[in-house]
């Protein structure tokens, strides 16, 4: 969603396009964050521009994969993020969700 000089994505599900979840939480975070650029750069914006990130994980221990997949997705921008764990999701295969605030120049 853009609004003004901003872009929301909301919660983003590490789903493909078959309906398959990867159980791996690295591989679930990378989802996430092809979803993430895609919707961005719909609205006009992109993963430069990303300003702030929030990740809901499942277990604490996922923090360093979700972490490297983050540094990846965002290198040098280094959006503002937090990570949130939380006793579930939507659906039992995810391990994560992640939301993502960009800001357009």
């Amino acid at each position: 969603m853009r609004v003004g000089s901003r872009v929301l994505v909301s919660g983003t599900a590490p789903i493909w396009p078959d309906g398959t979840v990867d159980p791996d939480p690295y591989a679930q975070a990378k989802r996430c964050f092809e979803i993430i650029e895609a919707a961005i750069r719909e609205a006009g914006a992109s993963p430069e521009q990303v300003v702030r990130t929030r990740m809901y994980l499942t277990d604490p221990a996922f923090a360093q994969a979700v972490g490297n997949a983050h540094s990846e997705a965002f290198g040098a921008a280094a959006p503002a993020a937090t990570m949130v764990v939380v006793k579930g999701l939507l659906d039992a295969r995810w391990r994560v969700e992640i939301e993502a605030e960009a800001e357009l120049d």
